[in-house]
């Protein structure tokens, strides 16, 4: 994908990169540590996080596009190599996230219709055991703060490499208003 709308592809898919993974790792941060909250969040939080999985590389090629068509800055290298870690945050939350969301399952009662039999149900992740919550409770908030902290600088050398030396600090003259 090189441009939408006139506009390079990566400018745009960017803003669901930097709303969409911050968003998937707070909830996986709340679903792991919140049961309440686990039952309603983490089937969806799977979902958004292998689709973020999934837009990531999407994005990191409509940004190597771009890079070959702007003139090579040590600020542009800098936010395209920072970019290239951006994957490595999302298959982190998309991991976790199926695994809260599996361990979740695994807690479900299975049943045999229409008798509703409770039957006996071979678990993989240990989903009653409560060392093993608090570990993947540590590793939400490590991952999700590793994720966050990984978008912010990311996003923060792309902002540096795009507009450092373009604006002024101070106002331009306006035109007056009829």
């Amino acid at each position: 994908m090189t441009t939408l709308n006139g506009l390079p592809a990566h400018i745009l898919l960017v803003h669901a990169i930097v709303v969409l993974l911050p968003l998937a790792a707070l909830l996986l941060v709340l679903s792991a540590l919140w049961p309440a909250g686990r039952r309603k969040l983490a089937g969806p939080n799977a979902v958004l996080s292998v689709l973020v999985l999934i837009l990531v590389p999407i994005t990191t090629d409509a940004g190597e596009w771009l890079e070959r068509r702007v003139p090579a800055t040590p600020l542009v290298r800098a936010h395209t190599e920072l970019g290239d870690t951006a994957v490595y945050s999302a298959i982190g939350v998309a991991a976790l996230a199926l695994v809260i969301w599996w361990r979740h399952r695994e807690t479900l009662p299975a049943t045999e219709a229409p008798r509703r039999i409770p039957l006996p149900r071979r678990t993989f992740l240990a989903p009653r055991s409560t060392p093993v919550t608090a570990v993947i409770a540590v590793a939400a908030v490590l991952i999700a703060g590793g994720a966050a902290y990984d978008i912010y600088r990311i996003g923060d050398s792309g902002a540096q490499a795009s507009w450092q030396g373009q604006f002024s600090a101070t106002p331009a003259p306006r035109a007056p208003r009829r």
